[in-house]
């Protein structure tokens, strides 16, 4: 059973995913499902991450590279729990939220599995699948050649621009379970 639980403000979204995973594997996951790991530039949006998550604590987006954070920003806010971080254990790079600790931070080894916070709008990924028929004017192109397959798509993605699609929609062929794409149309019997 996974959690998952949102909080907004006026600027970002965090989201307490309660899925235990490495520090690397949550930033993969929120940058692939939402923006990246969170962020926490101040008391506030602490305070949001700390009531978002309840009981639990998690990764938040601070590594250990002069303690920046996950997109490459720094933040002179810090709420570190009183002494950290320490590196008392070696390799503790990654930073966490404790709530026994009213929310504090604490320095922990990135190896280990905790549930996460993401920020940012979910992405909702959607497939939709279209069927393509080709008349007799085309009929003597080799739908074989991935050169032909590929100009075909381009021409399909052309025209759906011009309709407004945007740019980060992805089209690909689908293969049937033969292995083929294309499939010669049967006529129908009277």
């Amino acid at each position: 059973c996974h959690t998952y639980i949102t909080v907004k403000n006026s600027k970002e979204s965090f989201h307490f995913i309660n899925e235990p995973k490495t520090w690397r594997e949550a930033q993969s996951y929120c940058r692939e499902y939402y923006t990246d790991l969170a962020c926490v530039r101040n008391q506030a949006q602490n305070h949001e991450v700390v009531t978002v998550a309840a009981a639990n604590e998690g990764w938040i987006g601070l590594f250990r590279d002069s303690w920046k954070w996950s997109d490459g920003s720094n933040s002179s806010f810090t709420y570190w729990i009183k002494e950290k971080p320490n590196n008392f254990e070696g390799n503790q790079d990654c930073a966490s939220t404790r709530l026994n600790n009213l929310g504090r931070w604490d320095d922990m080894q990135c190896y280990i599995n905790s549930p996460f916070f993401c920020y940012g709008v979910l992405v909702k990924k959607t497939q939709q699948v279209v069927r393509v028929k080709l008349t007799r004017k085309d009929q003597d192109m080799d739908l074989t050649d991935p050169a032909i397959q590929e100009a075909i798509l381009q021409q399909i993605r052309k025209e759906l621009r011009e309709k407004g699609m945007s740019d980060d929609v992805k089209l690909r062929w689908k293969k049937q379970p033969d292995g083929k794409i294309f499939h010669k149309e049967e006529k129908e019997k009277m």
